[in-house]
Formats: structure tokens, sequence, C-alpha cells
């Protein structure tokens, strides 16, 4: 399952770069055709099913976030935000003298990386590395030659026997 969200991000990734880098179009651009795209789709289909008097299935006015998601979700981005903000006035304080080096090479490479390539193709290559690194983790944790569950009741029944 992992891996198919690992595919369908590298997907929508490759669609952001086309639209964003190739067409020469804005996020905000982009943003309003999918939208537009999914509107009429559904006004579409709402129509189709009213004609063919079918029961819409799920009604999405009535999707929610439940409160616990949305605090955890928020506390989560609130955490990350914060741990980088504390390293970063670690490292400007130069306390930290290593801490400090780290932080102005990873910056200056990538101001370096940013002269040379638009920040588009930077993100599109990050995403396609990391979706790249999640799919080969999965497949290779779960699909080895001993895993699955036909493989472990095998040895347990002989183990068991003996």
């Amino acid at each position: 399952m992992v891996v198919f969200g690992a595919v369908m991000g590298m997907l929508s990734g490759t669609l952001v770069y086309y639209h964003c880098a190739y067409r020469h179009s804005s996020v905000v651009s982009l943003f309003a055709d999918v939208f537009i795209v999914l509107l009429c789709s559904l006004a579409i289909l709402g129509l189709l099913f009213r004609h063919m008097k079918i029961a819409v299935p799920v009604d999405p006015l009535h999707w929610q976030i439940s409160q616990d998601a949305a605090n955890s979700m928020f506390a989560c981005l609130a955490n990350t935000l914060g741990a980088a903000e504390s390293v970063l006035r670690v490292a400007a304080t130069g306390h930290d003298k290593r801490l400090f080096l780290k932080v102005v090479s990873c910056l200056y490479m990538l101001s370096v990386l940013g002269r040379a390539v638009s920040g588009v193709t930077v993100a599109y290559i990050g995403l396609c590395l990391f979706c790249l690194y999640i799919a080969f983790k999965n497949s290779r944790t779960s699909n080895g030659p001993c895993s699955g569950p036909g493989r472990r009741d095998a040895v347990n029944s002989v183990q068991n026997n003996t």
C-alpha cells in the first residue's frame, strides 16, 4: 500500500513539475486548474446520478476531520517548525561551531543548487528521491525471501512438531 502511495506521489509530482516548470505556470494556476477539473467532474457525475436516479453513496458535504486529528496534525507541524527554529537559533549564536559550520555549508550548497537549476526542479527531484526511498525501503522489508505468513507458519509448525 505504501508503494502505491509512493507511485501516486511521483505521478502527482510529475504533473506539478510539468505544469510549473515546463508550461511556466504558477502554483496558483495549478490549484485553480485542479479544482476546476474536480468541480466539473463532480457536477457531471451528480447530474448523471440524478438522471439515472442513483443515490450518491458518499456526500462530500458531511466529510469532517475530528478535533483530535486536527490537533495532532498541527502539533506535529508546530514541533517540526519549533525544532528547525531552535537549531537555527543555536547555530546563529555561534556556541556550537560544528552545527554552525553544518548549517552554513548546507545553506551554501542550497544556494549554489538554486542558482544552477530552478526551485521546482529541485523540489521535483527531492520528491522523486523520497518516493523511491520509501518504495525501496518498504519493498525490501516486506517482500524478503523469508517474509509472509505462510513461511513463518511452516517454520513454527516444524519447530512445534520436533
